[in-house]
């Protein structure tokens, strides 16, 4: 297809899991019913994000994936002839868990599920305690409307972990997110932090030519500590800003991206063509040093 349209999901959450999963398919609907092709729900979307403390509690909040969630989202495609992107927390078994990224066809079809490589551990995000770093690569899904690739929050930092899944053909990249500001920070600090979240993100975009797509959620959690700072957003293949979403609003937003432009900016602008991969082998090392 040369252009499909996406639909950006961002949204609130609250303690119940049941209550997020009917608010994010009643917001799949509303997408679809403006037209959107391809839906992405934001990181961990049926629940507050809970990595701001280590509870062993938490881990109820787990499910298969495939599962309960991925079942409903999948009724949900088939009807509505839309894909799914939805973030979940995966158990894979009795003590085994995962930040995976299910991945709905048009048909209802399963196609499968990237789980996050980069996994944090910063103050009120104990990522590292929950999840087990992902063991199936980067990953590229054929859908009725594109070959995408998934990552997920933390993994939007590495260029590496972009430019791996774009060079696997994916046509548009989908960062699921939850990232916000510290309640008792100033606005100086709030707004670098921002903006280097999202100038990290648009350098994919430019460095691989492709459309980038990120959704972040949004509200006041952790007892008011903590602000998610919304600021979803969507480029085209060059990095500019098609969509960008408040930072206090729910939103349902649909953005046309138009595919062939990978072709033409990659013509233009040939970052691909000119890369010396002969002399990429140092960055496999964790620092050069002498050892």
């Amino acid at each position: 297809m040369s252009k499909v349209k996406v639909g950006i999901v961002q949204m609130s959450c609250e303690k119940d899991k049941q209550a997020n999963l009917d608010k994010a398919i009643f917001k799949v609907r509303e997408a679809a019913a403006k037209g959107a092709q391809i839906v992405c729900l934001q990181e961990l979307f049926t629940s507050l994000y809970f990595c701001d403390v280590e509870d062993y509690d938490n881990f109820d909040l787990a499910e298969a994936v495939p599962g309960p969630s991925t079942d409903a989202l999948s009724a949900l495609a088939k009807e509505l002839g839309v894909v799914i992107i939805a973030s979940l927390f995966e158990k894979r078994a009795q003590g085994l868990y995962h930040n995976t990224t299910a991945v709905l066809d048009a048909d209802g079809s399963y196609l499968g599920k990237y789980r996050k490589m980069h996994i944090p551990d910063d103050p009120a995000f104990y990522e590292k305690f929950y999840f087990t770093p992902g063991d199936l690569g980067y990953k590229t899904f054929d859908t009725k409307f594109g070959k995408i690739g998934i990552l997920i929050c933390w993994d939007q930092w590495y260029p590496e972990a972009s430019r791996i899944t774009a060079l696997m053909g994916a046509e548009i990249l989908f960062y699921p997110t939850a990232i916000g500001w510290a309640t008792d920070q100033d606005d100086e600090t709030n707004a670098d932090q921002y903006n280097a979240w999202q100038t990290i993100q648009r350098s994919h975009a430019v460095a691989n030519g492709v459309p980038v797509v990120s959704v972040n959620r949004v509200g006041y959690e952790q007892d008011g500590a903590m602000k998610f700072w919304g600021g979803s957003f969507a480029t085209n293949a060059q990095g500019k800003l098609l969509y960008l979403a408040s930072h206090d609003q729910e939103e349902v937003e649909v953005i046309e991206l138009d595919l062939t432009q990978s072709d033409f900016f990659r013509k233009h602008w040939p970052f691909l063509r000119d890369r010396r991969i002969d002399s990429y082998q140092p960055i496999t090392k964790r620092f050069i040093d002498e050892d």
